[in-house]
Formats: structure tokens, C-alpha cells, sequence
């Protein structure tokens, strides 16, 4: 797994607070139906974000996909399953609109989360470390930047790499999980040229000493799975889960 940087949300079109606008929903999106590959990698051997005892608290940060726009509780639900199924304990933070099942492989399901639809990068960051940190997580799971491909995709990398300083500086002890952002069709070359930098962000940034790595959201993602163009319908949510987990599964107790 490799340590890297990146992230962005989608917003419009599927759940959430929605903002104005939605990305277009035409055109071919990112690849195969093959799950995604996802790279992580310790940026320090025995560094170990989870207590020892309790629950593991993971931050799903960004807009309507980690809200879970299209599908009640998102990528949240399958990373949970896939969680207590190992044997693992853990829960969301959050402050926005509680959603998900009320109950995942028998175990309450916590369905928090600071996903806000429509949100661009800027606005993510507008919301950290208030009120996105007033819970402190040990896990950040970052996925943002879809609403910046349609509205103004210029300086879109410049922008995360300040989100990205921004909770290195204000979480330094939680493990800070970025990833490139899901297919959208209608800004296909955006979202590629975008997505491309992310790598490079959180590079740097590990070699820096900060707890934090990439994953690939994007690669594998089959534009069958978007439920409406823009926000994964189950099996893409799932696909996400898994990519998310295999992330963090490592430093998970």
C-alpha cells in the first residue's frame, strides 16, 4: 500500500443537504466491473491510531457520496459489516443528519457521519476542525472534490492540499485516509486531471511525518454502478467499503 493524498466528495443528484447544481450524467466513468484497488501503507511502522480497548472512531468526511446519497447510509453500512464481521469495534463521528440501518449484522449501527451534499473542498475545509472535530477520530476517511469538477475545477489540488494541512494540524494523532474520487462522467477529463494530484499530496505530506494515506476510489469503478451519474447506487457503496477497509483494516484492533 502506498502513502499518498487525495480526496474528494460528490454532491447533487442522490441525498443529502443538496447544493445547487448536479454534475451531468452522461458520457463513461472509470473502468471495469473488477472491485477497486485500494493502496494504504503504514506511514509509520507501529504507529496505531485505535485504542486498545472501545471502539475505533472513523470520521466519514466530504459531501453526498459519504452521506450516502442514492443509498440509505452509504459506504458506511458494508465498511460496518465487513468491521464486526472480523471482529473489529468500531463507530462513526459526525454531526450531520443521522442515516443508515438501524441495526448491521445484529449490532446497533452508528449512523453518524459529516457528510454535506454539494459541498466543494473549500466547504468541507470551511467545516474543520468545527464542527467536523468535536468528536476527536482516530480514523479520517476523506473523499472530496466532485463538486469542484463542475463548478470550478481550476486550483481544485491547491485547495486539498490546505484541507489536507488543515487536519494533519488539527487531528495529529488519527490516521488520515484520502482518497481519489469515484468516476463522474460529466467531467471525465477534470476529474482525471485532478485525481492524478492526489497521490503526490499525500506523498509528500507522509514524508513529512504526517499519519496519512491514499487510497484509490476511482480505479475499477464501473459507471454501471452509479446510481444516477454521480452517486454509487448499493454495489457501488459496497465497492467503496471495501477499498475503504482494506485501508484501514491493519490498524484496526
Amino acid at each position: 500500500m502506498t502513502a499518498t493524498s487525495g480526496s474528494g466528495d460528490a454532491s447533487t443528484g442522490g441525498s443529502t443537504t443538496t447544493s445547487s447544481g448536479d454534475p451531468a450524467t452522461t458520457g463513461s466513468g472509470g473502468g471495469d466491473a473488477s472491485s477497486s484497488s485500494g493502496g494504504g501503507g503504514s506511514p509509520d511502522p507501529g504507529f496505531q491510531p485505535c485504542p486498545a480497548t472501545g471502539a475505533c472512531k472513523i470520521l466519514p468526511l466530504g459531501d453526498s457520496i459519504t452521506f450516502g446519497l442514492g443509498f440509505d447510509g452509504g459506504y458506511r453500512v458494508e465498511l460496518f459489516r465487513l468491521a464486526v464481521k472480523d471482529g473489529h469495534e468500531i463507530t462513526f463521528t459526525g454531526t450531520q443528519q443521522m442515516n443508515g440501518p438501524a441495526m448491521v449484522e445484529g449490532v446497533p449501527f452508528p449512523r453518524n457521519h459529516e457528510g454535506i451534499s454539494g459541498e466543494t473542498i473549500q466547504q468541507i475545509a470551511n467545516r474543520v476542525p468545527t464542527p467536523a472535530l468535536r468528536e476527536m477520530p482516530h480514523i479520517v476517511l476523506l473523499h472530496a472534490g466532485t463538486n469542484d469538477m463542475y463548478r470550478d475545477p481550476n486550483g481544485a489540488d491547491t485547495r486539498l492540499g490546505a484541507l489536507l494541512d488543515e487536519l494533519i494540524t488539527e487531528a495529529p494523532d488519527a490516521l488520515i485516509v484520502v482518497s481519489s474520487i469515484i468516476p463522474f462522467p460529466g467531467g471525465a477529463n477534470a476529474v482525471n486531471t485532478y485525481n492524478a494530484t492526489i497521490p503526490g499530496l499525500v506523498e509528500a505530506r507522509a514524508k513529512a511525518g504526517a499519519h496519512i494515506v491514499y487510497v484509490d476510489q476511482f480505479a475499477g469503478f464501473p459507471t454501471s454502478e452509479l446510481g444516477d451519474g454521480v452517486h454509487p447506487n448499493q454495489a457501488g457503496y459496497a465497492r467503496m467499503a471495501r477499498v475503504w477497509y482494506e485501508a484501514i483494516s491493519e490498524y484496526l484492533r
